[in-house]
């Protein structure tokens, strides 16, 4: 029974990483005017609501769900990128109300996405960073996740399905580039409430509306996170009819006029911006070269038969002599 459980939770957490489908209506999400001062960053319990899950225990879970996910998953263990993107994060997180350590990793995936897991547990693949067009966009793809770690979007959503009976743990969503699928909701047998799904919608227009805030405290270019969502894919594949109230996003075009209008009412225009740096691009650079360490030139592993034309010998060569 644990077993299953364990697995059931992970499937959730690894499989709902989803977007925006252009046809909800615009969440309700209102800041205070706590939520507005950005000399307030770090001081805010933005996710202090309702919440079944200690932080103990939020972290635990998190740290639980990670080590499923680098079990059954390719990660990339460059210790330059690993270094770079860690640095990049840290800077996100101490300008941020996150109260949990943030931990990221790199999948080797060319998936255009990432998600975040409860307790600070940040998982971005390898495909985003190389869709990303400078360090300001990539700071803004982990400042949406830390935005929903500082929310504590996954245990609180958690705690207001089981408030309605909801017997599934869901996925905090990080990415702002996929889609629903509804025959998803079908495969893991989840009964979601339309409510549910709304909160869902909130969470992700609350998450814009600190990300952007994160972005620009740590020294960034805040119009890169809009711009990198306005590039994203949008739209669920033709063949799909997602009904309205399936949609778990607020449609991207709303998403970002809010965005537009944050930016320009409450983040004060500066000059000393940072957009990119040459340790983005060596970065980048090394993912494009990355190669898995397995065996991939034939005699690497011994074991394997390896076929050889009639007559060719079976010796090795000798290295050539020095002249």
């Amino acid at each position: 029974m644990r077993c299953s459980l364990k697995a059931a939770l992970f499937a959730v957490f690894t499989s709902l990483t989803l977007l925006a489908c252009a046809s909800s209506a615009l969440p309700q999400f209102k800041p205070n005017r706590s939520d507005q001062d950005l000399n307030a960053i770090g001081h805010r319990n933005i996710g202090g609501e309702v919440n079944f899950f200690s932080r103990e225990k939020e972290l635990a879970l998190g740290k639980q769900l990670a080590q499923e996910v680098e079990r059954s998953s390719k990660m990339i263990d460059d210790p330059v990128v690993s270094e770079y993107l860690n640095r990049l994060a840290q800077n996100i997180a101490k300008n941020s109300d996150a109260k949990f350590p943030v931990h990221v990793r790199i999948i080797d995936s060319n998936e255009i996405n990432a998600f975040t897991l409860p307790g600070g547990y940040q998982y971005v693949n390898r495909g985003l960073i190389l869709a990303t067009n400078s360090e300001a966009e990539l700071a803004g793809v982990l400042a949406y996740g830390i935005a929903h770690t500082a929310l504590r979007t996954g245990t609180r959503q958690s705690t207001k399905g089981e408030l309605m009976q909801l017997s599934s743990i869901p996925a905090m969503v990080s990415a702002p580039y996929a889609w629903a699928a509804s025959s998803m909701y079908q495969g893991l047998n989840l009964a979601i409430p339309l409510t549910f799904l709304k909160f869902s919608r909130e969470a992700v227009s609350a998450a814009d509306f600190y990300a952007v805030q994160y972005l620009y405290k740590a020294g960034y270019d805040a119009e890169a996170y809009p711009q990198l969502l306005e590039r994203a894919p949008q739209q669920p594949p033709k063949s799909q009819n997602i009904p309205k109230a399936f949609s778990t996003h607020p449609p991207v075009p709303e998403r970002l006029k809010v965005i537009h209008e944050e930016i320009a009412r409450l983040l004060p225009p500066r000059s000393d911006e940072t957009t990119s740096s040459p340790g983005f691009e060596a970065v980048k650079e090394r993912l494009r070269a990355w190669q898995p360490q397995t065996p991939s030139a034939p005699g690497a592993n011994p074991e394997k038969p390896i076929l050889r034309k009639p007559g060719e010998t079976t010796k090795p060569l000798e290295p050539p002599k020095a002249s």
